[in-house]
């Protein structure tokens, strides 16, 4: 079975402060097993499905090479870091930004998704949209492992 997890936080828990934007906001390490026969590569999502504006996302990494089953802690402290793509998310940032509820909500739930795609790259010109990730990885997905956490202000 394709899964997604983290030695950070166990799925449906609290993220810690350190990956949020309160906190360090650096990315958490994240593993994965089992993608599905075919798989060529790997695009990473996380998204805030609570936050007023809708389609929220926080990072989105793709052309992720189809042998990798792993991304270290702050694998996004720098747009190049092992050379993995980034998406413009929508902070306007090239790279992870974690969890920033607004203090006055109750805690959010974060989406980290994992896809397994059935191409080994994306084709797209320099710093894409999350959005424009997130379409062309919707037409090509084998599978979806996905790992949620839970922030909330001050946490």
């Amino acid at each position: 079975m394709f899964k997604l997890t983290s030695p950070a936080f166990e799925n449906g828990q609290p993220i810690p402060k350190r990956h949020t934007r309160e906190g360090e906001n650096i990315s958490p390490e994240l593993a994965w097993s089992e993608p599905p026969p075919g798989t060529q590569s790997f695009a990473l999502v996380l998204d805030d499905p609570d936050a007023p504006a809708p389609s929220f996302r926080h990072w989105v990494v793709y052309d992720i090479p189809a042998v990798r089953r792993h991304l270290p802690e702050g694998c996004s402290l720098s747009r190049t870091e092992e050379n993995l793509p980034h998406a413009v998310n929508s902070f306007g940032n090239l790279h992870y930004d974690g969890p920033e509820p607004p203090a006055e909500h109750p805690a959010h739930t974060y989406r980290f998704r994992l896809f397994a795609l059935g191409i080994p790259a994306l084709n797209l010109g320099r710093e894409p949209r999350a959005a424009e990730v997130v379409d062309i990885v919707r037409d090509n997905i084998l599978s979806e492992a996905e790992l949620t956490g839970t922030y909330k202000a001050g946490g």
